[in-house]
């Protein structure tokens, strides 16, 4: 049952949101400035990079079950989340600041890249998957969970944002920045120390609600039974249909920030200071989610939502490129190209994120379906579900942008304004045309997402009912009695 009845106080969901910091903190890094950095300061080969990530990703993917079982199963005084919440930051924190400082100022092995990133996103994922499913913990009503992942995505989105323009204005400055390796050791120890901040200060901040003893003691840990509830997880229709929708979003999404630095920088010519202008067009459209979300879902439901973001990020997103390869753009580079080329951007980025908000949203009410049929709760096993469908895309798609770059014969040490136009629109084909068949399939999928907010208000009321006839011990399974 959830530990809030009724609205959430902002100051709650302020603090919640809070902890996603460090989640775009992460983002931001391996997102926009990973790749460039391996790649073009350390010169690495793009698609080996990309190689690396991917299989961290998908290493990563198949660790998440684990934590979110064992975050399941942590039964203390403190509850079954916030001690991981406590103690994984630190060892994150000094992870993130060699990830960015390889011994000697050298490119690495793939193997000692691969090494580090693995153990990046495992730490990270032993922050955010207790963090998240807190959610349905605290509250079961359907606004408020909307509320809390919108209030998420905002501080997730500050958090990379922040990491964003600190990396243009004073970590990389300058068109030339992120091509030199100074300025990366200080980006990573900014990141760290914020990362830190935002889960610690986090838990601390939801410490008073969800400190208590768990109200039943699960059966013990087994690697077995952990990937039992997964397939249990994946075998639930809905969360099935969510997972289609969501492998193709994330996929597209991967892509798209992982191959950013390079459009804006060798398509769209952006100087240091439209770069700043980018990064907060990236924000304004996060504000803009922020206060579009809500009245979309009020209207048309979440699945009709994300469907409605998938489309329109698409058209947006490649409205641009169209136009500019037949010849109906201003020269790049030029003011009007750049505040055209922001316009689709704000728009674009939009209705992305509010196709992820409302996605992501969606497990939630999964968590009651899966309850009302099995008489059990797993938030951990359903989000970590989650973390292995946006892993494995989000490596697919960082990996795709790394064959792309390498398709389309882009020099390691190339230079703005002299990049031939044959490569520049073969990367652009291919990138338009991998974005354009994802995001139909997201719509496709995440709008016939089968729990409307009829059908999960009903079954909020059939379980509080059951709760309220059942005996204290009634329904439990083996090993999952209440405490005395």
């Amino acid at each position: 049952m959830s530990v809030v009845k009724g609205p959430l106080p902002l100051r709650l969901k302020l603090i919640h949101g809070f902890g996603a910091v460090a989640f775009g903190v992460k983002d931001s890094g391996f997102s926009f400035f990973l790749l460039i950095y391996y790649n073009q300061v350390l010169g690495m080969d793009a698609g080996l990079v990309s190689l690396a990530l991917l299989v961290a990703l998908i290493a990563d993917a198949f660790i998440d079950p684990l934590i979110g079982n064992l975050s399941d199963r942590t039964y203390t005084r403190w509850g079954r989340r916030l001690p991981w919440l406590y103690v994984a930051p630190i060892p994150l924190a000094f992870a993130w600041v060699f990830l960015w400082s390889p011994a000697g100022g050298e490119a690495p092995t793939f193997w000692g890249l691969l090494g580090i990133a693995v153990t990046v996103r495992l730490l990270l994922s032993a922050c955010e998957v207790p963090s998240v499913s807190l959610v349905p913990e605290l509250t079961s009503d359907y606004v408020e969970r909307t509320t809390l992942f919108r209030f998420r995505f905002l501080s997730g989105w500050i958090g990379g944002l922040v990491m964003m323009v600190l990396a243009y204005t004073v970590f990389l400055p300058g068109a030339e920045g992120r091509l030199q390796e100074g300025g990366y050791l200080p980006f990573g120890i900014f990141g760290a120390i914020l990362m830190a901040v935002s889960v610690i200060g986090s838990a601390a901040g939801q410490h008073y609600l969800v400190a208590k003893l768990p109200e039943n003691k699960p059966p013990p840990f087994t690697v077995k039974g952990v990937f039992a509830e997964i397939f249990d997880a994946f075998s639930q229709w809905p969360f099935l249909i969510f997972a289609g929708g969501a492998l193709a979003a994330y996929v597209s999404q991967g892509m798209t920030f992982s191959i950013t630095n390079y459009v804006n920088l060798f398509v769209w010519q952006l100087d240091e200071t439209e770069e700043l202008l980018y990064a907060l067009v990236l924000g304004s459209s996060v504000l803009m989610m922020f206060l579009t979300v809500g009245p979309l879902h009020h209207r048309f439901g979440k699945p009709k939502s994300a469907a409605i973001g998938a489309i329109g990020s698409l058209l947006f997103g490649l409205t641009p490129y169209v136009l500019l390869l037949a010849g109906l753009w201003p020269d790049a580079g030029s003011s009007a190209s750049t505040a055209i080329y922001f316009s689709f951007v704000l728009f674009g980025n939009t209705l992305g994120i509010v196709m992820m908000v409302s996605a992501t949203s969606m497990i939630a009410e999964v968590i009651e379906d899966y309850e009302e049929k099995t008489h059990r709760r797993a938030e951990a096993a359903f989000y970590s579900g989650n973390w292995m469908v946006q892993k494995c895309a989000t490596g697919a798609g960082i990996f795709l942008t790394g064959q792309i770059i390498a398709f389309s014969q882009l020099s390691s040490d190339a230079e703005v304004g002299a990049v031939p136009q044959t490569v520049l629109t073969d990367m652009i084909v291919t990138y338009g045309s991998a974005t354009a068949v994802l995001a139909v399939l997201a719509a496709l999928f995440l709008a016939n997402f089968p729990i409307s907010r009829d059908d999960h208000e009903a079954r909020v009321e059939r379980l509080a009912l059951r709760a309220g006839q059942a005996a204290p011990t009634q329904g439990a399974t083996a090993g999952d009695q209440p405490h005395k």
